[in-house]
């Protein structure tokens, strides 16, 4: 009788390990899958040097630094809104966790973002804000930045800011941010100086920058443009690509943005007035942050800052950070400082001696 009971009693342990066991390693499997998972990225465009010189390798980088078990699924849609839409439906077919968005046409792809958000993966719109159900934003100030770009062209504009002549050269009409800076810098310049001439760049492409800063001195002779509000750096180098095949000699302010290298060069150069730097390092890092919050299913406003609302949803839980304003004298204490680029990478053979001349080398 003994003997019998002992058996019942191993049987019956035997069990609750085995049952405990079980309960652990599922705990185990859910806490894997719960800190391991892959996170989409979707960028626009290749004609702006920042997405993949950037913002691609710093998310990359600061995911991993979060989630050691993550995997980052990349694409870039080369400005065509239809191939974003198509990759945006791959990387939820494949079981992305969530998605980090920065749309080529933000109300092309609202119907993808109501997919994603159907199938349960979150989107964190980032550096334009997107319409549709996203969970969370991350940029700059895009007001701000155009702020910035009106201020510098009227102070480089020196007496002519006055009355002077300016050409607006704005971004792509398709992207929500380039009315966000179109509007800050009107803000500035309103009543000031007369818009001799504004152009929408389709795609934010150089060659688009070129053909209407042409056909601008076209209308109104290059010698009466008195300053240039482009809206980014890719902007910008049309722009001064124009006026040289114009052969302009003495080049009118032209301000930038995203400090790309080709641009603080050509501030280093002359030709170029100004750029605003947005710590890219920064936008990434919360953007990677607040992915990884929303993989892991935790509220992604522990992460935010504020709340912004879209055309289709209210007080979406976002960051919304700092740019700065870089002319030449700002390079050294902006740029070099953050270890956005090295002297050497800016002060290349022919540009030493105005290297030297900005105090950059010193």
């Amino acid at each position: 009788m003994r003997t019998r009971t002992w058996h019942v009693v191993a049987v019956l342990v035997a069990g609750f390990m085995t049952t405990s066991l079980a309960a652990a390693c599922e705990e185990m499997e859910e806490e894997r899958d719960k800190d391991g998972f892959t996170v989409g990225l979707l960028l626009p465009s290749r004609t702006v040097p920042r997405w993949e010189r950037s913002d691609k390798p710093l998310i990359e980088k600061r995911l991993k630094q979060l989630c050691p078990r993550c995997t980052l699924e990349y694409a870039n849609a080369q400005n065509d809104a239809m191939r974003q839409r198509q990759q945006m439906s791959s990387m939820i077919t494949k079981g992305v966790r969530v998605l980090i968005l920065d749309a080529t046409d933000t109300r092309a792809l609202r119907s993808s973002i109501q997919e994603a958000h159907e199938a349960g993966v979150p989107v964190v719109a980032y550096d334009r804000l997107a319409e549709g159900p996203i969970s969370g934003y991350v940029s700059f100030d895009g007001a701000q930045v155009g702020r910035l770009q009106g201020e510098a062209l009227l102070k480089a504009m020196g007496d002519k800011a006055n009355g002077g002549n300016v050409v607006m050269m704005n971004g792509d009409p398709t992207s929500p941010n380039a009315e966000w800076f179109r509007s800050g810098a009107l803000s500035v310049v309103s009543g000031k100086v007369r818009i001799g001439r504004a152009y929408d760049t389709q795609g934010w492409s150089m060659d688009s920058a070129h053909a209407n800063m042409s056909a601008a001195m076209a209308a109104l002779g290059p010698d009466r443009i008195d300053g240039v509000l482009a809206a980014n750096d890719t902007i910008a180098s049309g722009v001064i690509s124009a006026l040289k095949s114009a052969r302009v000699k003495d080049l009118p302010p032209v301000t930038g943005q995203d400090a790309d290298l080709d641009a603080v060069q050509r501030i280093v150069r002359g030709e170029q007035y100004m750029t605003v730097y947005k710590p890219f390092k920064a936008e990434a890092d919360a953007a990677a942050a607040m992915a990884v919050a929303l993989g892991r299913g935790e509220d992604p406003r522990e992460i935010a800052t504020t709340t912004t609302d879209s055309p289709t949803t209210r007080n979406i839980p976002s960051v919304l950070l700092t740019p700065s304003a870089v002319t030449v004298d700002k390079i050294k204490p902006t740029l070099l400082k953050d270890g956005m680029y090295s002297v050497d990478e800016i002060c290349t053979a022919e540009l030493r001696a105005a290297c030297e001349k900005a105090g950059l080398t010193r």
